[in-house]
């Protein structure tokens, strides 16, 4: 029997994402939101630490505890939340084709980075996205939307933008989305603490609540509600900067 890989099937065209309530198509959606929000998708998310690596550090966070409740300030007050607000906001432009848009919530979203290390990193991750998306799924309104850009946005803008682009509701996609940046967090502290998997685990089964409530909220808020209050977290950031021996990038 031959082994021959059949190229045909290997190589075959992403399926489209059809609107309307199509079962296959919702399926399809769900199954290409997992990839884009996979660890292993190619931003490099595994480089950076949104400060965190600092806090470990400085004891701040040394254990589950102290983990939990950093993640849930960040998701209930933080820079999460402002990342929530800015994806649903580029969700809804992208819905609408709205490039101008897309553009001026990119540039607001830059330039809430309160750090250069927060920039370097919500920025080279933003680019990161959008070229290994548009790279496997061709998308005309992203092919624009990269003219307009350069393909430099800010990574929770890219995201909304591009799960728009390719008909993945906002429902779906907003708690997925926070679900990936807290267990990024999770994954720095299991090596860094260190913890157990376990632990890790544990961290983020009690964040679910706290994760849906924040998609709840973020799903009806403008950029007018947009604000953050962790003073500690932008801090750390700054810190890591000049940290004597580091890990993470940022």
């Amino acid at each position: 029997m031959s082994t021959r890989t059949d190229m045909s099937t290997s190589m075959a065209e992403p399926l489209p994402i059809q609107a309307g309530p199509d079962g296959r198509s919702h399926v399809v959606a769900l199954v290409r939101l997992t990839t884009f929000l996979s660890p292993a998708f190619p931003v490099g998310a595994f480089s950076y630490s949104h400060g965190l690596e600092w806090a470990i550090d400085s004891t701040t966070v040394r254990d589950a505890r102290t983990l939990s409740v950093w993640i849930a300030d960040l998701l209930g007050r933080g820079s999460f939340w402002c990342d929530a607000v800015l994806f649903k906001c580029a969700h809804d432009a992208a819905g609408r084709r709205d490039v101008p848009a897309i553009v001026e919530i990119g540039g607001l979203a830059e330039a809430l980075a309160p750090s250069r290390e927060r920039h370097l990193e919500t920025m080279a991750m933003g680019e990161a996205f959008l070229t290994a998306v548009r790279a496997s799924w061709p998308n005309e309104f992203l092919k624009r939307l990269m003219v307009a850009t350069g393909g430099r946005l800010a990574y929770p803008v890219a995201v909304g933008a591009a799960v728009a682009a390719h008909r993945i509701s906002l429902t779906d996609a907003l708690p997925v989305c926070l679900n990936a940046l807290a267990a990024n967090l999770v994954s720095v502290a299991v090596r860094l603490v260190p913890l157990g998997q376990s632990e890790g685990l544990r961290v983020l089964a009690g964040l679910e609540a706290l994760i849906a409530d924040t998609a709840d909220r973020a799903s009806r808020a403008t950029l007018d509600n947009l604000g953050s209050a962790t003073v500690l977290s932008d801090i750390s950031s700054m810190k890591h900067e000049t940290q004597y021996s580091r890990v993470f990038r940022t």
